[in-house]
């Protein structure tokens, strides 16, 4: 009996350790080792330092070659001066990969899998100690954690074999403490300090290059060389629209009448039905070369190197909005935008000629003919590709001639169906005015950038909406007949499409109209200016003003620390520091809400967007909780005599970001955010944390249960 039970409390212990091994939470995603370019050098030689990066499954490192404004927290390194070495240039990621994100409104650079990251320097001594830190961000997208870490490095010469005698350094390019990271012009959106840290270590702290495994250098020496490219989706996201922009550049006046006419040229030029469908193909294909070498060019000239400068600096921007501009000018019939008649007679001469070349050339002169309908509609292309990324001009461009020369050819094959097509007339003039109507809105965008990145304070985000709903009902109007340019037909009465189209337009200007009282339009996120420029915003004006929720200034037992530069959003009202928060909550008599979140965890902002700000949870959060708001990435020094050593790490924690990284993984066993505990005023954790989940029901459900155990241990502790 007795040995039954014992084996049956070994058998529970088993199941309990296993159980804890299981959800224990301190995750470590990332590891790193090092290496340099060559094992041996001479002082006064360059070598390359080499950090490598294994990341696992599912989860993705950000890059240190992005805007570090935008939001996300940039991978940064830091060297300590020493005599024996000075940095070559700034550090540089190999191969990331890039994306653009709508909540960030812009492009970050990140790895999927392996990373690697090259610092060059210059030997100065033969006795070689370069020593610094780095820190980094991790994220998964399958629970939505994002985790912020740093560790420290040491090259030296049990790596690399040094000869010959000490040189003295130059300070122009010395080794420095300030951060190696590459600091980009600032983006379209302005955020705090993205730059973080945290209280993990990597098991590779000052290891040497002899840690990484064969297979890891097999590893990395298999990462592709194309993982700087854009995701596949992306892609052909982008050629699908320049493919319905080729489409629409088929229905403008100087192209459709056309294509009747150069169908019946190859139909009657030819010899036989085969030889008309055969010389309908190479027309065709010609069409997509020309447009596709166009897309090419643009490629070459701007590369990869140009998209930061592209997307955020004010020349290109401003440059950009005027040529927006000047193309709806263009439709709207002010002007014609042509190229010059010798160059039209030049091609024109040789497409005469005949034969292979001719059909050629005949492609040529469509080309050239068709550019003031097809000229503001290929540049909106290329402008919209030419962020710095090497595939997406030439695919817009292959996207946008595929449609363009797909109807000519499909004709010269089937040429009955020249009969079902509709009669020229003053419906092409009107495709060309809408799509000016769209030019001038789509000019704004980049106007907007430039305002943003320099702070001019001419686009705030009710002046952008307010020109949009003008322009997009006056374009309405146009549909209704109500309006009249200078080149159009008289419209007796408004077809059933043309009254569809007018109905569309309408009620995307009634969507945009709340706008101008603080509605977020989060299908628009990615093209309006941020919700902070936004002037008159009633939401914020009622929460401050007390309406739906109580008046937040009250509830709040003292100033809090460090609210000059963090903030709560929706108007909430809260603390930054713990223990400010636990002698309110006492003082009170309220359970308290910690977030655990970071200014670049873009799950945090998702979290705050789509479930606090909903009516039910803000109102259980003002009302029933004292609200901490704990930055693990923050890295404002904190005073003296508050900065101590981690029992975790043994590391000091000299900043808000350290200190409150170093408390979640002390206390609970966790590392990522966001994160979000319910406890008492002397840290009794009142149900299971939860993290990210986009169910308002749910979180709902948690604020709840928070309430009602804070209440019990009351009642209890009464009794």
């Amino acid at each position: 009996m007795y040995t039954h039970r014992s084996g049956k409390y070994l058998l529970s212990l088993f199941l309990l350790l296993l159980a804890m091994a299981v959800q224990a939470q301190v995750l470590k995603p990332a590891t790193w080792s090092y290496d340099v370019s060559k094992k041996q050098a001479a002082v006064g030689e360059e070598i390359e330092l080499i950090f490598n990066v294994k990341i696992d499954k599912d989860w993705y490192l950000y890059s240190s070659d992005f805007d570090p404004e935008l939001g996300p927290m940039v991978t940064e390194f830091k060297f300590a001066k020493h005599p024996s070495y000075e940095l070559v240039g700034k550090i540089k990621p190999v191969n990331p990969k890039k994306k653009y994100d709508d909540l960030w409104e812009g492009e970050y650079t990140y790895f999927v899998g392996t990373a690697q990251f090259r610092q060059k320097i210059k030997v100065l001594q033969p006795t070689l100690q370069v020593k610094g830190s780095y820190e980094y961000q991790v994220c998964t997208d399958i629970d939505g954690k994002c985790i912020p870490f740093d560790d420290d490095f040491t090259f030296s010469n049990s790596q690399v074999s040094i000869s010959g005698t000490a040189i003295p350094a130059t300070t122009a390019t010395g080794a420095t403490d300030a951060p190696a990271s590459i600091n980009m012009p600032a983006a379209t959106t302005t955020a705090p300090d993205t730059t973080a840290t945290a209280a993990v270590t990597s098991d590779t702290a000052t290891a040497s290059i002899n840690t990484t495994t064969a297979q890891d250098t097999a590893t990395l020496a298999a990462t592709p060389a194309t993982t700087a490219s854009e995701p596949e989706e992306g892609l052909l996201t982008f050629m699908l629209i320049a493919f319905g922009s080729g489409l629409v550049a088929l229905l403008t006046p100087c192209v459709f009448p056309m294509v009747p006419m150069t169908v019946s040229f190859f139909t009657g030029s030819s010899s036989n039905r085969g030889q008309a469908i055969f010389k309908a193909l190479i027309y065709g294909l010609s069409i997509i070369a020309i447009y596709t070498v166009i897309g090419t060019v643009v490629a070459r000239l701007f590369g990869a190197d140009g998209a930061n400068f592209i997307s955020t600096h004010w020349l290109p921007n401003v440059l950009f909005f005027l040529v927006f501009v000047i193309f709806a000018m263009s439709f709207f019939g002010m002007f014609e935008i042509t190229l010059p008649s010798s160059w039209l007679n030049k091609v024109d001469a040789q497409a005469d000629k005949g034969g292979w070349v001719g059909v050629f050339f005949m492609a040529f002169t469509l080309v050239l003919v068709s550019f003031s309908c097809t000229g503001p509609i290929v540049g909106s292309i290329l402008v919209a590709s030419a962020g710095g990324e090497t595939l997406r001009p030439i695919v817009g461009m292959f996207g946008f001639s595929l449609a363009f020369a797909l109807p000519f050819t499909l004709f010269a094959i089937f040429p009955s169906w020249l009969k079902g097509l509709p009669k020229s007339g003053g419906w092409l003039n009107s495709v060309k005015v809408v799509l000016g109507f769209i030019e001038l809105a789509l000019a704004l965008k980049f106007l907007s950038v430039a305002d943003q990145v320099y702070h001019w304070g001419i686009l705030d985000r009710e002046v952008y909406l307010a020109l949009w709903i003008v322009i997009f009902t006056l374009m309405g109007f146009y549909l209704l007949g109500k309006l009249k340019f200078s080149h159009d037909s008289d419209v007796p009465y408004i077809g059933v499409p043309r009254l569809f189209f007018a109905i569309a337009t309408f009620g995307f200007v009634v969507y945009l109209v709340p706008g101008l009282f603080g509605a977020p339009l989060k299908a628009l996120s990615g093209y309006l200016p941020p919700q902070a420029t936004h002037d008159f915003d009633l939401a914020a004006i009622n929460r401050q003003g007390g309406g739906s929720i109580a008046n937040n200034t009250t509830q709040l037992c003292e100033t809090p620390k460090y609210s000059d530069f963090l903030h709560l959003p929706h108007g909430l009202q809260g603390y930054f520091d713990l223990e400010q928060a636990k002698k309110c909550a006492a003082e009170q008599g309220k359970p308290i809400f910690i977030d655990f979140t970071g200014h670049g965890c873009v799950n945090c902002r998702e979290m705050e967007a789509n479930v606090w700000s909903d009516p039910q949870v803000l109102k259980r959060l003002q009302e029933d909780y004292i609200i901490v708001a704990l930055y693990v990435d923050d890295k404002t020094e904190l005073a003296e005599n508050e900065k101590y050593i981690s029992k975790y790490d043994s590391k000091e924690k000299a900043t808000i970001g350290k200190k409150y990284a170093d408390y979640q993984i002390t206390k609970f066993n966790v590392n990522a955010q966001p994160y979000y505990v319910l406890m008492d005023e002397n840290e009794n954790v009142l149900v299971k944390p939860t993290a990210y989940d986009l169910s308002v029901e749910n979180f709902v459900k948690f604020l709840d249960a928070g309430v009602a155990a804070y209440k019990a241990k009351q009642q209890v502790a009464q009794q």
